[in-house]
């Protein structure tokens, strides 16, 4: 079996995860470079998931810091910004952790998604099939009835102001994580003066969901697999499952699918046990 070159892959992911000796990420512009380059990122590293964030390629190799005033802190300032202004698109999708996709990568999503084109229906079908809890199904008919909310008029009106703060913060992660609902300003509301505008994603992107209308479940998760072994080199059949959450044979089926093609190759990790799927400029 092949067995993984450590030194190229490390080098590897230097380069796609935008790490020194690759220059820093210092602008909005280069923000958007970043993104659309990698068809997908996370906006903060995530613990034990292997992917590029914008803050490793602005901050470098090290945690996120807990002081406001770190220079780091500058990618808050640049999605805040870009929020209403369509040129990625940001919500918690990805383990249900904030992740920015370019606008090319988009429909690929939501083409896995529980949408199938009626914004006013599919959501109502999910939940009856309990697949949409009921503070979800509240969240998403306040704001298809009165349009894009920030996060403490949103909670008021979806009477959920007595509920649990985790139950309605749950709710905002499913319908993100869903493509039903996204962020797109932010609000001086609250006790921190700092608060999340919502809206549908259908109002707020109107062409997503016929981008996606011709994309197969297969394509998507095809496009989706071969991007995210281009960022990390190599992976196994668990970390493929950890972030995308699609199951353990829809995963196996899809990946297996590239290997068949060539796109990937059944290899070997010299460091660490079971088998392990790469690219072959890793090998």
């Amino acid at each position: 079996m092949l067995k993984i070159n450590l030194k190229k892959l490390q080098a590897h992911r230097m380069r796609t995860f935008g790490l020194p000796p690759a220059k820093r990420v210092s602008s909005p512009s280069q923000a958007l470079t970043f993104i659309n380059a990698r068809g997908f990122i996370y906006f903060w590293p995530i613990k034990d998931i292997d992917l590029p964030s914008l803050w490793g390629a602005v901050a470098g190799e090290r945690p996120v810091a807990d002081k406001h005033d770190d220079p780091g802190h500058i990618t808050w300032g640049w999605k805040d910004d870009a929020l209403d202004k369509k040129i990625w698109y940001y919500g918690k999708i990805l383990r249900g952790k904030a992740t920015m996709i370019s606008l090319e990568v988009a429909p690929y999503f939501y083409a896995l998604s529980e949408n199938y084109g009626s914004p006013e229906e599919d959501y109502l079908i999910a939940y009856h099939e309990g697949r949409l809890t009921q503070a979800s199904k509240q969240v998403y008919e306040t704001l298809l009835d009165n349009g894009a909310l920030n996060t403490l008029d949103l909670r008021k009106k979806a009477k959920l102001s007595n509920a649990k703060d985790s139950e309605f913060n749950k709710a905002l992660v499913q319908l993100q994580k869903d493509f039903k609902i996204l962020p797109v300003g932010v609000a001086q509301a609250g006790a921190w003066n700092y608060s999340h505008i919502y809206e549908i994603v259908t109002r707020h992107y109107p062409e997503l969901s016929e981008q996606a209308r011709v994309i197969k479940e297969s394509d998507a998760r095809a496009k989706l697999l071969e991007l995210y072994f281009d960022l990390v080199g190599a992976a196994q059949l668990r970390d493929v499952n950890k972030l995308f959450g699609w199951g353990n044979e829809i995963v196996k089926k899809a990946v297996n699918k590239l290997m068949d093609n060539g796109t990937l190759k059944m290899s070997e990790h010299p460091k660490q046990p079971g088998e392990w799927i790469a690219i072959k400029l890793v090998l």
